[in-house]
């Protein structure tokens, strides 16, 4: 059945099944469009815009004065960045080095970046105002040699009292280019990306140069279908996340478009871009899509303006894809979910978008081969329509994790990568996530994936948000529990939650408690965080004892 990839026959007619993916470094993206387009709009954040001539030629510039510090191939460099201009220059500029981007989240606490740059062996870090003081505090507990400033609004910022470069002063006083770097495609690695860290210790994915373009080729191969060519891609994932890294910046440079940015998530904001600038792509997550659907003045903007929404890094509620839908009804526009991970750069998974299957995360990837293998094992293909662990092969795959040979060997096995997730393929090769191996909760012997409870919570119209765990449990090994936060002025009990429950699922999955909570933890693209639910009950219970 794999081997046939039945999912082939379902490609909308314009996608090709296999691409070729030329042996060239990252930072040809940028320089491609720079020569094609020159003149065409590369970003637009709040009043800035900068045309791709102009970018490249920041970025060469750049280039050349962190070559001019000693910058060398190889070397790591975190760029701690909100979406702004200055990510993307440095970005590019860092691998034209033939360096390596560490992608640091701009809002980590200082024990967190110590365990991150540490990790990593970084000692050059780009960074912003707001991070001055956290890196203060934790300087001394780092190998940093440069520290380089900047302000995301574009005024130069004030140097604190420590060493810190200007980026600006950088650019403005570097001469010429920097020298042409040997970068092995298949081998050398562009960026480092650190898993979410929702199921264990964060590790580094490292993604080479071939990975990254050649996910980015398979993208848009997948957008031709739209027939739009330069694409505008609101941009409000955040670009230090890899599914923002791809599916944002890379997509908008390989396909010659522009980047609209916001350096956060705001959900009346993103509403006033839609009507301002008009995208023609939208990546989402599914908390955005709830709190744009769910804002007071949600019925005074048309989201049918933009052609193409997305939405990837967490299932989508089934109810949620209706409520969207619905927005949509009459129109050209068309949602489709998709499926990635850290380790795949991160897409292998899209609806096709005339054959789109709501709660699937539709087809694979041109190229990207797909099996479902028993979950003890990983070895037996399940039947169609069985669960098991969805294991992945594609030229986007990662070469592994960063000094973590182990978990490498565990995750990549005979070119296969294992992913952790639970998923169905259906006889047509459509593909569903279940749930997540590791957050499979076990109660008295029985298997229940949280995704299934969940799909039934979102059902009940008060409620706004919902994630399910798997909470200690001296007599089952572990119980369902139920964390919900409502929407604005409805109410809820916890016995009407239950009871609705036991309408719909057989006993052992209904939850034995609910808690309601005015908002749920959340990764920085807005993954809800069950495993931060779990540490705070096992706290609870080791405090009760």
């Amino acid at each position: 059945m794999y081997l046939q990839k039945p999912w082939l026959k379902f490609y909308d007619s314009c996608v090709r099944h296999t691409l070729d993916y030329p042996d060239k470094p990252l930072s040809s993206l940028l320089t491609e469009v720079a020569r094609k387009s020159p003149q065409q709009t590369a970003y637009i954040f709040y009043d800035k815009q900068s045309t791709y001539s102009e970018l490249e030629c920041q970025t060469n510039r750049f280039a050349s004065a962190l070559h001019g510090l000693g910058i060398k191939k190889g070397d790591r460099v975190a760029v701690m960045l909100p979406n702004c201009p200055q990510f993307v220059l440095s970005y590019y500029a860092i691998v034209k080095l033939g360096a390596i981007v560490v992608n640091t989240n701009p809002t980590y606490t200082e024990r967190e970046l110590l365990y991150q740059l540490n990790d990593a062996g970084v000692e050059t870090l780009i960074t912003f105002e707001d991070a001055v003081a956290r890196i203060a505090a934790v300087k001394d507990k780092l190998s940093l040699r440069h520290v380089i400033l900047t302000s995301i609004l574009g005024n130069k910022p004030k140097l604190p009292d420590f060493a810190c470069l200007c980026m600006d002063e950088l650019i403005e006083g570097a001469t010429g280019e920097a020298p042409p770097v040997e970068v092995n495609a298949l081998e050398d690695v562009a960026v480092l990306q650190y898993t979410g860290g929702t199921t264990g210790v964060s590790k580094a994915v490292m993604l080479t140069h071939s990975n990254l373009v050649s996910n980015s080729i398979q993208m848009r191969e997948r957008f031709a279908v739209l027939g739009i060519g330069m694409e505008r891609v609101l941009t409000v994932l955040p670009l230090f996340h890899v599914y923002g890294m791809t599916c944002c910046m890379n997509m908008a440079l390989i396909s010659g478009g522009a980047m609209i940015m916001l350096p956060r998530f705001e959900a009346k904001e993103v509403l006033e871009m839609i009507r301002i600038h008009r995208p023609t792509y939208f990546p989402g997550v599914p908390t955005m899509y709830n709190a744009l659907l769910n804002h007071p003045e949600t019925q005074q903007y048309d989201l049918t303006v933009i052609p193409f929404y997305s939405s990837g890094a967490a299932p989508m509620p089934l109810e949620l894809i209706e409520a969207l839908n619905a927005r949509l009804a009459g129109s050209k526009s068309v949602y489709a979910e998709g499926y990635g991970l850290s380790e795949a750069s991160p897409v292998t998974h899209s609806n096709p978008v005339h054959n789109i299957r709501i709660g699937s995360i539709g087809l694979p990837y041109p190229d990207t081969e797909c099996r479902i293998v028993d979950i003890e094992t990983g070895k037996t293909d399940m039947p169609v329509g069985e669960r098991g662990e969805l294991v992945i092969k594609g030229p986007q795959v990662m070469k592994g994790y960063w000094n973590r040979p182990q978990e490498t060997e565990n995750s990549l096995r005979d070119g296969w990568l294992y992913t952790g997730d639970i998923a169905t393929m259906d006889e047509d090769g459509y593909f569903y996530i279940v749930g997540r191996k590791k957050e499979m909760i076990i109660a008295g012997g029985f298997n229940i994936y949280p995704r299934e409870v969940e799909e039934v919570l979102y059902e009940l119209p008060q409620v706004q948000e919902a994630v399910v765990a798997g909470v200690p449990d001296k007599y089952r090994g572990e119980s369902v529990k139920a964390y919900v936060v409502l929407k604005e002025g409805e109410r809820l009990t916890e016995d009407e939650v239950i009871t609705y429950c036991k309408g719909c699922l057989t006993s052992y999955k209904v939850p034995r408690s609910v808690e309601f909570r005015s908002e749920l933890p959340k990764t920085n693209v807005g993954k809800l965080l069950r495993r931060v639910l779990i540490e705070e009950e096992k706290q609870r219970l080791s405090a009760a004892d």
